[in-house]
């Protein structure tokens, strides 16, 4: 588990939300490119939703709401148990997070341009991490108790009810 995001972090990515609400599409649309020159882990997504545009959609709305919240991450409880089921169901696995990063970081920067400085990239290069790990763990206690509802701790990915 990684040590807690600094505030300075947190307030760099906050301060990314209006830039990913104007670009966020084209953000994912372009990381999916990127990651689907692989053709295993294309393989791992619904391609229809991928076509219609529904799953670039979904994320770029994810990421602005991770941005929006990232100082107040149990906002995001349920979209993440939501998520974290999801991954579940198909098949995603804690090897899977670096692959995503080194697509959607520099997709970041391939959109944003000169607005996504070092700085910004390493913020949420931290953001990305602090966020895989509490999927990773979620996803884990699913795996182990299908049929416990984790709860809680967003900054946890331990804490179980049910």
């Amino acid at each position: 588990m990684r040590k807690p995001l600094s505030a300075e972090t947190k307030a760099i990515v906050k301060s990314t939300a209006p830039a990913l609400q104007q670009h966020g599409l084209a953000i994912t649309t372009r990381m999916y490119e990127r990651l689907f020159t692989d053709p295993d882990v294309k393989a791992m997504f619904d391609q229809a939703a991928q076509e219609s545009g529904e799953q670039p959609k979904r994320l770029a709305g994810a990421i602005l709401a991770y941005a929006q919240n990232i100082d107040k991450l149990e906002a995001l409880a349920a979209p993440v148990m939501r998520m974290a089921a999801r991954h579940v169901a198909t098949g995603v696995k804690a090897e899977h997070y670096p692959l995503v990063a080194d697509a959607l970081l520099p997709a970041i920067r391939d959109v944003l341009g000169e607005a996504a400085t070092d700085e910004v990239l390493g913020a949420w290069g931290e953001a990305y991490w602090a966020l895989a790990d509490i999927l990773i763990g979620k996803e884990d206690i699913r795996k182990r108790c299908p049929q416990a509802t984790v709860v809680q701790g967003m900054s946890s990915p331990t804490a179980l009810a049910g």
